[in-house]
C-alpha cells in the first residue's frame, strides 16, 4: 500500500508534520475534515504564526503542490516486481479520493493498483485501526491478510496494531519508533522490500 513520497533525501516539512498532527487531533477530538481542508487550515495557521498573509493564488499553489509529488526512483520497479509475482495491491492514504486519483496519475502509478482507498470513507485518519480494518473489509480478507508498506513509522505502527503485517522502508530521515511493534521486513527501498516479500509470502 505504498503511495508517492517526497524524493530521496527529502524530509517532511514542519507544515506537513503539523498537518498530520491536526489530522490526528481531528480523529481523537473531532470533528473530521478531509485532508485538503485540514492542510489548508494548518497552512493558514502557519502563516499567521509568522505574521504573514497568503494570497489566494499562493495558498492554492502550495496546496496543489502535494498532487504532483514524484515517486521515488525505486517505486515503479518495486511495484512491478510485486505485480509480476501475483500480489494484489491497493493504496490507503489520508488524502481525499479525488486527490488520491490525481496523485497516482501524476506519479504514473495508477495501473499498479487494484483500488485506491481513502480514510475519508471512515472519517478517521491513519493510524486509527478502523482505517486498516475498512480496507480489509472492502477486500474481503482479514487484517492479517494485509501488509502495509510505508516509510512512515506511525503508519507501520498503526497497521501492525490493527493486525496487519508491515514492511518499513528506511529511507533517509526515517526511522522506526523504538517503543512500537516491529515489522518483519525492514528494507532500504521498495525494490529490496519487494524481494523480501516475494521470498517470504505465498501469493
Amino acid at each position: 500500500m505504498e503511495h508517492p513520497q517526497p524524493r530521496d533525501g527529502a524530509t517532511p516539512s514542519n507544515g506537513s508534520q503539523r498537518a498530520l498532527l491536526y489530522a490526528n487531533v481531528e480523529t481523537v477530538a473531532g470533528p473530521y475534515a478531509d485532508f485538503a481542508t485540514t492542510a489548508g487550515a494548518v497552512l493558514d495557521m502557519t502563516a499567521a504564526a509568522h505574521g504573514k498573509t497568503l494570497s489566494a493564488d499562493d495558498r492554492t499553489t502550495i496546496l496543489q503542490g502535494t498532487l504532483s509529488l514524484p515517486a521515488h526512483p525505486d517505486v515503479k520497479d518495486g511495484l512491478q516486481r510485486l505485480k509480476d509475482a501475483g500480489f494484489r495491491m491497493v493504496t490507503l492514504t489520508n488524502s481525499a479520493p479525488g486527490s488520491v486519483t490525481q496523485q497516482l496519475k501524476n506519479a504514473g502509478l495508477t495501473d499498479f493498483f487494484e483500488r485506491a482507498f481513502s480514510v475519508d470513507a471512515v472519517k478517521k485518519y491513519k493510524p486509527a485501526a478502523d482505517t486498516y480494518r475498512y480496507v480489509a473489509g472492502e477486500l474481503g480478507v482479514a487484517t492479517t491478510g494485509l501488509r502495509m508498506i510505508a516509510a512512515h513509522a506511525w503508519d507501520v505502527h498503526g497497521a501492525l496494531r490493527a493486525g496487519c503485517a508491515a514492511a518499513f522502508l528506511s529511507r533517509p530521515g526515517h526511522a522506526l519508533f523504538p517503543a512500537g511493534p516491529k515489522p518483519d521486513i525492514v528494507a532500504a527501498d521498495l525494490r529490496a522490500a519487494a524481494d523480501q516479500i516475494i521470498s517470504s509470502e505465498p501469493r
